[in-house]
């Protein structure tokens, strides 16, 4: 059937988009120190923007604190304007060798913003699955239209593109939920 490959490459394609919004929300912090906490923010390396984790090694040697160790000493003044620079929120502190990132303790009110971050972040996830839906019921009816397959194709086509999109959302909502729960628990 001409459709299943329409059909697979828009599950594939939510399948990236699933991935996406969790490697978005591993960056929100939810109480300990991750070094993932740092995988977006980037350092100018010899005139090109290389992400910190090529230039340093980032570890956590407590609860709430992220340690920096650049390969090279030079580049501590550059991490820590980049750090500046970044959404985090974070004051670097550091010895002219090591930088170190003091978490602080999340406030109730920081954990609602957090949690309002989250569901836009998901619900522009949720738009994505939905464009890819799009896309592919467009292709299907192109299909059609060019007679290349029958009505009764086209409808059982759609169908399992929307329970496609059904599930991806559905999977959404569960990472979305898992994160806003593990945000709002107090340690």
């Amino acid at each position: 059937m001409p459709t299943k490959k329409i059909q697979e490459t828009a599950k594939q394609k939510m399948d990236k988009t699933k991935d996406v919004l969790r490697n978005d929300l591993m960056a929100i912090r939810a109480g300990r120190a991750n070094p993932q906490l740092l995988d977006r923010i980037t350092v100018d390396y010899y005139g090109s923007q290389t992400p910190l984790k090529a230039v340093a090694n980032i570890s956590a040697p407590e609860p709430r604190v992220l340690q920096i160790n650049p390969f090279e000493p030079r580049l501590v003044k550059d991490i820590c304007k980049a750090i500046l620079a970044s959404d985090l929120g974070l004051n670097p502190s550091n010895d002219g060798k090591i930088i170190r990132l003091m978490l602080p303790e999340l406030t109730a009110e920081r954990r609602k913003e957090l949690t309002k971050l989250v569901r836009k972040t998901a619900e522009e996830s949720k738009v994505a699955v939905r464009s890819i839906r799009r896309d592919a019921v467009d292709q299907v009816k192109k299909m059609k239209k060019n007679s290349e397959i029958t009505e009764d194709d086209q409808k059982k086509a759609e169908e399992a593109i929307q329970k496609l999109t059904d599930a991806n959302i559905k999977d959404i909502d569960k990472i979305t939920a898992d994160k806003e729960k593990e945000i709002m628990e107090v340690r």
